[in-house]
This record gives C-alpha cells, sequence and structure tokens, in this order.
C-alpha cells in the first residue's frame, strides 16, 4: 500500500472532527488542542486534529494492514441536547440531519465509521456535544456553552482512553 504515517500503528487514535471557521462546529479541535496542550498523551496514543478532513484517513485505516485498536471521534453533534452538553454516542446515534448540514465531515463518513468497526474490527467511540449553534456563514469562535465543554470532553477523553 505505500507508506503510512506512524500513527495508523498506534493502539489508540483520537481524532478532533470539525470546521472552525463556523462557530460550535470547531468543539472537536478545540478538545484536541487542549488534549495535547493539557494532558500526557501516552506512546500507545496519538491525538489529531483532522478538521473536515476525516474520510480520507478513515479510507487510510480500512485499507492498512495495520490499525489503530481504537478509534474515538470527538465532535459536536446536534442530537437535541442541552447547548454545551458532553454525550457519548454510537455511530448509530449521529443524527441523519448530518447529511444536510454545512459541515459534511462526518457524512458519507457514517459508513466508512461502520466499515471500520465491523469489518476491520476497530472500537469507534464518539465523544460529542450539543452545539448551541452553527452558522450557515463563516462566524469564528465557540458558544460559551461549547467553551466549557470543551475541558469536560477533553478530560473525559483522557481519562478513558489515555
Amino acid at each position: 500500500m505505500g507508506y503510512l504515517p506512524s500513527y495508523y500503528e498506534k493502539e489508540t487514535l483520537i481524532l478532533g472532527c470539525g470546521n472552525i471557521l463556523f462557530g460550535d462546529d470547531g468543539f472537536g479541535p478545540a478538545v484536541v488542542d487542549y488534549i495535547n496542550n493539557h494532558c500526557r498523551v501516552p506512546d500507545f496514543a496519538e491525538v489529531l486534529d483532522v478538521g473536515t478532513g476525516v474520510r480520507k484517513l478513515l479510507f487510510d485505516i480500512i485499507v492498512a494492514e495495520k490499525r489503530p485498536k481504537k478509534l474515538v471521534i470527538i465532535d459536536a453533534l446536534d442530537c437535541g441536547h442541552k447547548a454545551g452538553e458532553v454525550f457519548m454516542a454510537t455511530v448509530e446515534q449521529i443524527p441523519a440531519k448530518k447529511i444536510n448540514d454545512f459541515s459534511l465531515h462526518l457524512m458519507p463518513t457514517i459508513n466508512m465509521l461502520k466499515e471500520v468497526r465491523d469489518l476491520c474490527g476497530v472500537e469507534v467511540h464518539i465523544v460529542a456535544a450539543q452545539p448551541k449553534s452553527i452558522p450557515d456563514t463563516a462566524e469564528e469562535g465557540l458558544s460559551v456553552e461549547i467553551e466549557k465543554a470543551v475541558k469536560e470532553a477533553a478530560e473525559y477523553a483522557c481519562k478513558n482512553y489515555l
């Protein structure tokens, strides 16, 4: 297959997904930034900000000979919770409306996440937060609610996956 970065061989891969140019959609990258600056990341893990480019990385994992045992996706998901609430989700719980969301970083990636889990045997975990809003046009900066959720989600990820 050719050269793959060393993080494909890590036991745990944590991916912060989202577009920092669209308000609360920048939650995933903010959590990854917090983890990398405040938590000890052990040698068996890698923590990456993948922005909106998670599909290519998932495809590479699917076709790779070596892959992580555990994949943790961190993202803002509108699942009807209170704004800023951190929650765990399964691939099946990702809302269908994500298909029409401007930030398409998770769709049609859902099928790839299922394949990574079901066909490749990789555990898939999703750490999410309920966004207050994701604007239709570029608007940087997280809402106060999501800003508070960043530390909570990062500490949860560090405690449970690192």
